[in-house]
């Protein structure tokens, strides 16, 4: 396998495009929620070893953009890192949104998975949330999951589930978006 040190993650190595995604979630200015159909730029650059004594971390520095069909100006970003231990099969994705929310998610995979899931719990221990004071009384992340398909015609995928403890619904709101990229 070609990046063998990136375990799971050499499949995600490039640029990436996807045209298919949809955004389900709560709409402010209709006041009703709305699935939006987005086009998504994903870059992936291979790094490592980053070394914290013993563990020994490959990992891909990460930005992506989705922008609703014609816009100029994205409507979301995010930067950040995904990481691989190859010596306790751990995946991490890390990511800072600019809206003032912060994520570290984690899983377990194998050095060849073509599927895997990572999380994150607000309060979490070891895979965590956090969040600015505004997110936090309107709009707070209570969870986040995302699971990552390799799939075999050079394509990746993912599906995600942000639960958002809202003040426009009286129980917990799931937030999800899917995307399928193909190499840029």
């Amino acid at each position: 396998m070609a990046n063998e040190e990136w375990g799971p993650l050499a499949a995600l190595i490039g640029e990436w495009q996807g045209e298919g995604g949809l955004d389900t979630a709560f709409s402010h200015s209709r006041g009703e929620v709305v699935e939006t159909p987005y086009l998504e730029k994903v870059t992936m650059k291979p790094f490592g070893p980053v070394d914290n004594g013993n563990q020994h971390l490959y990992g891909l520095d990460y930005k992506t953009a989705m922008w609703r069909g014609d816009e100029d100006n994205p409507f979301h970003t995010e930067v950040g890192y995904w990481l691989w231990d190859s010596a306790t099969g751990e995946v991490l994705r890390g990511f800072v949104v600019p809206r003032g929310i912060t994520v570290l998610a984690g899983g377990v995979a194998a050095a060849g998975a073509t599927e895997w899931k990572m999380r994150a719990d607000l309060g979490g221990t070891n895979y965590t949330v956090g969040e600015n004071q505004y997110l936090a009384k309107h709009a707070s992340t209570i969870s986040y999951e995302v699971t990552i398909t390799v799939n075999g015609e050079g394509t990746w995928s993912y599906d995600e589930t942000t639960m958002l403890r809202m003040t426009e619904f009286p129980e917990p709101f799931a937030h999800t978006d899917h995307n399928t990229l193909r190499p840029a």
